[in-house]
């Protein structure tokens, strides 16, 4: 029995030493050994995925739903009553400026007006003739008051006759389209009855709303795109140029105005649009993966691969990790936005923060492609 304990004692003793030697000589043979050691000559580097920061355009844009309106709009009616006797549009075509819309007949006021001017002829005579008898002393000043008078009102009552002759012809205030007429050739149309709707449709408006947390950042001149479902696969570009100062109280919203060229006649007043509008647009925004942040409490950093530093014993080509405290921006696809702590063409950790230390040695390795999804078969 003794015998059989000292054999164990002293195969215990031998594998002790043994390994004591085997851990001795492995050392000294890698400088830099340790736990973890057994990489290249020259030190271990923690192997990870890494890439650079992307660079591109960052565009910050609201999506909302909004009206188009034509850019003038205005429903013809009339100021005076009468019948029609001319009809100067075609419906559903173009107008121009001051082209005749609707004419009411006329015989009655001008006959007036000549009534008014043989009145006028003869006042101004007798005007005249009552001036130069008072300048003879043959006339008195009571005379001429009276015929200065009886001048003035015939005039003013041409002028009377011409004004209603004037507003018996619609003309149009401005170029664009007619609507569908509501009166016909011979119809007695009674004051402020409607006659036709006449619409500008080029350029055209939009009326959109957005929330009132906005308000600091929507400016006039902000670029739009407009989508109707008439056309789903066009875009059409505006421009913000107007903002209302009274903020809609029942939905706490901005109503905002911008302008749309539309010169295919493509787009009609009415239709309901989706609104993207740009508040911002930065060039040469830093981008890196969401899964290269390291939150921290309320702050976020990241691991920026750096050289190392002169006489660190490191494999070849590989780098350092340093811990980068970073400013976040917008996120966008599984992407975030660095305002601060970084710049283009700095290489980060992408994949593996959580076995990186700062100041450790790693070795960037390539992010693996995303492989693409299978084809389904038919």
């Amino acid at each position: 029995m003794r015998t059989f304990v000292s054999m164990v004692i002293v195969v215990a003793v031998a594998a002790f030493l043994g390994g004591a030697w085997w851990l001795f000589m492995g050392a000294k043979a890698q400088p830099g050994g340790g736990p973890g050691a057994g990489g290249p000559p020259g030190g271990f580097a923690m192997p990870v995925e890494a890439g650079p920061v992307k660079v591109g355009q960052n565009r910050r844009d609201i999506v909302a739903i909004g009206s188009l309106r034509s850019n003038e709009s205005v429903v013809v009616r009339p100021e005076l009553a009468g019948r029609v006797v001319e009809i100067g549009f075609a419906e559903g075509q173009r107008v121009r400026k001051g082209q005749v819309v609707v004419r009411f007949e006329s015989s009655i006021e001008r006959a007036e007006l000549a009534q008014a001017q043989a009145s006028l002829a003869l006042s101004k005579a007798n005007f005249e003739r009552a001036e130069e008898l008072l300048k003879r002393g043959a006339g008195t000043q009571r005379t001429l008051d009276e015929a200065r008078w009886k001048l003035r009102n015939d005039e003013a009552a041409i002028t009377l006759v011409q004004a209603r002759l004037e507003k018996l012809v619609i003309n149009a205030p401005f170029d664009g389209v007619a609507g569908l007429r509501r009166v016909s050739l011979g119809d007695f149309v009674n004051v402020g009855a409607d006659i036709v709707n006449l619409e500008m449709i080029d350029p055209l408006k939009v009326d959109f709303r957005v929330p009132e947390i906005f308000l600091s950042a929507v400016r006039n001149g902000q670029p739009i795109e407009v989508g109707v479902d008439a056309y789903p696969e066009l875009r059409f570009p505006g421009e913000v140029y107007a903002i209302d100062p009274q903020i809609d109280t029942a939905g706490r919203s901005i109503v905002i105005r911008a302008r749309i060229t539309n010169p295919d006649d493509k787009l009609r007043p009415g239709l309901f649009a989706r609104v993207t509008l740009t508040l911002a647009v930065r060039e040469n925004a830093v981008f890196i993966p969401e899964e290269s942040l390291i939150p921290v409490g309320n702050q976020h950093f990241v691991l920026k691969l750096i050289d190392p530093p002169a006489g660190a014993t490191v494999p070849q080509g590989a780098k350092m990790a340093k811990n980068t405290l970073v400013k976040l921006g917008d996120r966008r696809k599984g992407e975030v936005e660095i305002v601060e702590g970084l710049a283009p063409g700095d290489i980060v950790v992408t994949a593996g923060v959580l076995k990186v230390r700062d100041g450790m040695p790693v070795q960037p390795m390539p992010t693996p492609p995303v492989a693409a999804a299978p084809t389904a078969a038919r």
